[in-house]
């Protein structure tokens, strides 16, 4: 029997030369370029969606501005220290993964931080993994944490089910709406493809992202006298909504698929505002039947409505 083929995505651990890392990273830079040129006529913002995914975290901040003490000094300060550094270790670590492995071996691998670990750390290779979980579990803290801040303050302010409004007695947290989120994440768990999510997400929040840089100039121009206490310069947002809109539009013409699942998305909520907010007569029974929901979250959960500030 002849030997099989050798393969061309081969993990094999070998121990890496100076040299080695070299081309590895000479060979990884280089075919980016090589990539580059033969795809620059389509540029495909999808390709950023999941590399701005890794750094969206900033933007949750801006959600919990109540939670925060003294937000106007503490949130651009989290902000101008978090970007720069996690930026620096993401680049940092991929420097790290081209020097050691090679780019067959990345393109191969469904997890590169293991298989690196797996090259470089032996028989420490499962701190990689167990620190990837803690990292997961991280994120995962503050975006439930803060995502749950925003359906309780849009259930405040009338455009979500009261019931959403509820805070907890004893810890004062929007456990309706924590419960709320729950379930619309299991719903997303019903898709496989996990960068379907994170395109059609990505691509209905930088749509609305780019709405509120707009909402921000409008009122820059039409009222400014207003009072800000978070001012910065209008190039900032200027150059920001310039991207946005790249990203936004670009894939209308290069991936209508996926962008017109994103504008379906967006325009559910279209006929959910009009029944849930714009329409005021609604039926008595449906009246009733929100009523009666709202009381019952109410005795279950131990919430009740916030009736002011908390300090």
């Amino acid at each position: 029997m002849d030997d099989d083929p050798p393969n061309p995505y081969n993990t094999t651990t070998e121990p890496l030369s100076n040299g080695k890392k070299a081309d590895n990273v000479s060979q990884g830079l280089g075919s980016g370029k090589i990539e580059l040129k033969k795809t620059i006529g389509l540029v495909n913002a999808l390709a950023f969606y999941s590399g701005f995914y890794s750094y969206s975290g900033w933007n949750y901040l801006n959600f919990i501005t109540e939670e925060l003490k003294n937000p106007y000094k503490n949130l651009p300060r989290a902000i101008f220290i978090s970007l720069p550094v996690v930026t620096i270790i993401y680049l940092l670590a991929n420097v790290a993964y081209f020097a050691a492995l090679s780019t067959s071996e990345i393109m191969a691998s469904n997890a590169v931080a293991v298989t690196f670990a797996d090259r470089t750390l032996g028989v420490m290779s499962w701190c990689m993994p167990l620190f990837v979980a803690m990292s997961t579990f991280g994120g995962l803290n503050g975006c439930i944490f803060t995502s749950s801040r925003v359906v309780f303050v849009a259930a405040r302010n009338g455009h979500l089910p009261n019931v959403l409004q509820l805070i907890h007695v004893k810890y004062l947290t929007p456990v309706p709406s924590l419960l709320f989120q729950c379930i619309c994440s299991l719903v997303m768990l019903c898709s496989s493809d996990i960068y379907a999510l994170i395109n059609y997400c990505t691509f209905a929040e930088f749509f609305f992202i780019g709405l509120s840089i707009c909402s921000l100039l409008y009122l820059r121009w039409k009222q400014p006298e207003r009072h800000r206490p978070i001012k910065v310069s209008l190039v900032f947002p200027i150059v920001f909504l310039v991207i946005c809109v790249f990203l936004v539009v670009l894939p209308i013409f290069t991936a209508p698929v996926e962008s017109g699942i994103g504008l379906a998305i967006i325009a559910i909520g279209i006929p959910v505002y009009g029944f849930g907010v714009a329409w005021k007569k609604k039926p008595v029974s449906f009246v009733t039947f929100m009523f009666q929901t709202t009381r019952r979250a109410q005795q279950l959960l131990y919430c009740i409505p916030q009736e002011g500030p908390i300090d």
